[in-house]
């Protein structure tokens, strides 16, 4: 990949990128590009913001843990976790070491690897199915428990954020999280406007109350 990121002019994300509340890096971090060293890339198209202990909806509410331990180290690594028994989901950890903030990625619009995502999805019917939602984006990517705690900065562990200088939209959408029971007022979730790739959850609904909370 360090050959890729030459070639197409794509950037690391610095670490002072992260070192902030995640309601600030959240929709800056739209039209940022998820990267795998075997090809796979996708542009984030929709995320959501958890903060440690000012926040009742993130896993981090209580304290540190061995689920959500990652979620209290560097920022710019990666807190992953499983949910419905089987879809691993992604997290960029935001802030100083201790806080437990996070953003969640919701959301991409695959560019690259398309093939090895659709392999890794079962070949859903339109690829704008394949990363749209967090369990999807985590299966599309081939993100498991392997890579909690990855450096999307330095990548070592095969992933990394990258930007190619698509700026964040200028007037992100926003709303309220989705699959959360508290918390909920917060209109914490951003996403690009119109996006094909966007997931289709609505907050409020039925099945959004089912679901466990995200980090």
């Amino acid at each position: 990949m360090p050959g890729a990121m030459a070639a197409t002019g794509w950037r690391r994300v610095p670490r002072g990128f992260y070192l902030r509340h995640p309601a600030v890096v959240a929709p800056e971090l739209l039209n940022k590009l998820l990267v795998r060293d075997d090809g796979r890339a996708g542009r984030i198209v929709e995320v959501e913001a958890y903060a440690g202990s000012e926040d009742p909806a993130a896993h981090s509410f209580r304290g540190p843990t061995a689920r959500n331990a990652s979620m209290f180290g560097e920022a710019g690594h990666l807190y992953v976790y499983f949910t419905y028994g089987m879809h691993w989901c992604a997290n960029a950890v935001c802030g100083p070491e201790g806080e437990g903030w996070g953003v969640l990625l919701r959301a991409l619009e695959p560019l690259a690897g398309l093939d090895l995502m659709r392999e890794a999805r079962g070949h859903p019917a339109r690829d704008t199915l394949l990363a749209s939602g967090p369990g999807r984006l985590g299966q599309a990517m081939g993100i498991t428990k392997a890579l909690d705690g990855a450096d999307l900065v330095a990548g070592g562990q095969g992933i990394r954020l990258l930007t190619d200088g698509v700026a964040p939209p200028a007037e992100a959408a926003a709303g309220p999280r989705i699959g959360i029971r508290q918390g909920i007022e917060r209109p914490w979730r951003w996403w690009v406007p119109g996006h094909a790739h966007v997931s289709r959850g609505r907050p409020g609904s039925p099945a959004a109350r089912r679901r466990s909370p995200e980090p």
